[in-house]
């Protein structure tokens, strides 16, 4: 039984593209309090609400369908990728609630089973109580967490502080949603495999670290949007200027290999549609390079911009995680909100 069958895309590359999305909510105002430290206009990766002048709830969701065939392997990466939200604005993660949508004429009870304990397993993983959820009988497979976090209100870590003179760090390699896009096409080899594998069930825990530190100014979670499209939403919110060295970005070799012979997901298309308009060029880019760039990366790494001085600390507290591919991918060089590829 392979479960990709079933959905029609797979993990973030199922979201809706940036500029949909955008003319979506600009028709639902937000609902404005004075405690509502983050909410959906801000374009960031959670809710943040103050409950005193000491501790700030942070909460998400986040579900998608299947990006891989295993039961157990898709719930483990469902459940990372949830909890990176949570991650990434600094916070520590408090509990889980499941979101369980199945097709339960086409599924063995046994299959949603195993989906439901591998995300249970993250949660075991990170001493983080999955309390309960909600389940509903769906034509497509869906899955994934609503989690639920703590920071101190003036520690959050938002995507919109970032300063001209930050540093700009990566800590996971691209190409997940390529990887997703040969596997389906039954190209992946299981050594390939298990690296997509090892690459999305790694926990983000470093951003609550990062939340302690000073000097490190936004942080963001690459997912759904892409690299460029996470960026784009950092630059715009913080009226930031980034310069990128494409040969510094940490990209997965089978990923690129694959990209070069047109593999990839219909939403790194749709992604560069959306902002590419914030994009300037400074050399030719290939299509297989650009596709790596908007490439929908289901439970992808951190995305700081932090002060030039704490750069190696950074680093180090990555790499103490696990991050073996952090990356120093660019900076922030002026106020004027846009991204240059260098």
């Amino acid at each position: 039984m392979k479960l990709t069958e079933y959905a029609h895309g797979g993990g973030c590359g199922c979201k809706i593209s940036p500029s949909l999305l955008k003319k979506i909510l600009g028709d639902v105002p937000p609902i404005v309090s004075p405690d509502l430290l983050v909410g959906y206009s801000d374009s960031d990766d959670a809710a943040v609400y103050r409950l005193s002048e000491e501790i700030a709830i942070v909460a998400t969701t986040d579900f998608f369908t299947p990006i891989v065939d295993d039961p157990h392997d898709f719930g483990r990466i469902a459940a990372t990728n949830a909890f990176s939200d949570v991650y990434a604005m600094g916070a520590k993660p408090l509990f889980a609630l499941g979101i369980v949508g199945m097709p339960i004429d086409k599924l063995p009870a046994a299959t949603i089973s195993l989906i439901l304990e591998g995300g249970r397993s993250v949660c075991e993983a990170l001493h983080v109580p999955l309390a309960g959820g909600h389940s509903i009988d769906s034509p497509e497979p869906i899955y994934g967490l609503v989690v639920v976090g703590q920071v101190h209100p003036n520690r959050v870590k938002k995507n919109s502080n970032a300063r001209v003179g930050d540093s700009i760090l990566l800590s996971k390699p691209l190409g997940i949603g390529v990887l997703s896009a040969a596997l389906k096409k039954g190209l992946l080899t299981s050594e390939e495999y298990q690296l997509m594998l090892s690459i999305t069930t790694q926990v983000n825990v470093t951003g609550e670290k990062l939340s302690k530190l000073s000097g490190v100014n936004a942080v963001t979670d690459v997912t759904g949007f892409g690299f460029l499209g996470h960026l784009k939403e950092m630059v715009i919110g913080s009226s930031t200027h980034a310069q990128i060295e494409l040969s510094n970005i940490p990209i997965i070799e089978a990923s690129r290999g694959y990209s070069e012979q047109g593999i990839v997901t219909g939403a790194s298309g749709r992604n560069w549609e959306s902002y590419s308009d914030y994009v300037s060029l400074d050399q030719d880019i290939d299509a297989s390079v650009r596709n790596l760039l908007t490439d929908p990366q289901t439970s992808g790494g951190l995305l700081v911009s932090c002060e030039a001085g704490v750069t190696d600390e950074v680093i180090d507290l990555f790499k103490g995680d696990g991050f073996f591919d952090v990356s120093v991918v660019g900076s922030m060089t002026d106020s004027s909100a846009g991204i240059t590829l260098l």
